[in-house]
């Protein structure tokens, strides 16, 4: 592949990705200067291993895998337990221009008491939720990333989509 084929096709995956890996990034890591250092990061190792990625199909696994390795890797070498602060604003990077002012609020709101009460559970727990409900991931792709059974992964999705529904119903009521 010559370098114009290289850069094309990287700056497709790279529109492609971006906003569900920073999202990923961000909902696990809740700091924004670090989840661009990471994706950051994670999209040069692709440019640099683009050639040696034999499997195009599995370039979002390898992606989220990099990052997720990344996060890790951080988390260990600073013995980060908690990012979370009140500060932080854990906004999806576009929000449809359709959303009225108090719709986005509400939003907003909703999804504060969603990162609070996904602070609250196990990093497993976090990170499956997250994987699922906001990078769109499938249950196979989940398992293979986390290198657990897939059963496992709907069984763990489905406790803390009852713990989220009960916590979170307590507030809405």
């Amino acid at each position: 592949m010559n370098r114009d084929d290289q850069i094309i096709e990287f700056t497709l995956l790279f529109n492609k990705f971006k906003k569900r890996l920073y999202n990923y990034v961000l909902k696990m890591s809740a700091d924004r200067m670090l989840t661009d250092d990471i994706v950051q990061d994670v999209f040069i190792k692709l440019y640099q291993n683009l050639d040696s990625i034999q499997n195009k199909q599995s370039i979002q696994f390898w992606l989220f895998k990099s990052a997720r390795n990344e996060l890790y890797t951080i988390f260990r070498n600073t013995k980060l337990k908690k990012l979370y602060s009140e500060s932080e604003d854990y906004d999806e990077i576009e929000i449809e221009d359709s959303v009225s002012l108090a719709d986005e609020y509400d939003f907003k709101e909703l999804n504060k008491m969603v990162m609070n009460e996904l602070d609250k559970m196990n990093p497993d727990q976090k990170e499956i939720f997250i994987l699922k409900e906001y990078s769109g991931l499938s249950y196979k792709e989940i398992a293979t990333l986390m290198e657990i059974d897939e059963e496992l992964v709907k069984s763990r999705l489905y406790k803390v989509r009852q713990k989220m529904i009960k916590r979170i119903s307590k507030y809405v009521e």
